[in-house]
């Protein structure tokens, strides 16, 4: 191989270690800020109860939150939005939910129907 190209191929697996490691410091932070976070609540607050405004939003952050990751990862493309098998998946799951399967069944739906669509498609 000449030099040149060895060169610039340890250049390029250099940044690919440098991103790799960027990635998972960055998931080794946000894990250690979730602990916190959640350890946090019990230790600031105790026994008291939250007021009933302030347990309203923390009961709807879960859904809310969830929500935006099912959405973000069905329509999310590379900058763009996809419609592709994943939205009839989603739809199906929705329709399941509606119809009040229970959460599991309705992700088993999802897949199905996802992959059945990306078979014919």
């Amino acid at each position: 191989m000449p030099a040149g190209n060895q060169a610039a191929g340890e250049i390029a697996l250099h940044r690919i270690a440098l991103v790799v490691s960027s990635v998972w410091i960055v998931v080794t932070v946000v894990g250690a800020a979730t602990i916190a976070f959640k350890a946090a609540g019990p230790l600031l607050i105790g026994r008291r109860s939250l007021p009933p405004h302030v347990q309203s939003v923390v009961d709807l952050l879960a859904p809310v939150m969830l929500i935006a990751l099912v959405v973000t990862q069905t329509f999310g493309g590379d900058e763009e939005i996809t419609v592709d098998a994943r939205v009839v998946g989603v739809g199906a799951a929705g329709v399941a939910i509606w119809l009040r399967a229970h959460v599991i069944v309705a992700m088993a739906v999802a897949a199905a129907v996802t992959a059945g669509v990306r078979v014919i498609a």
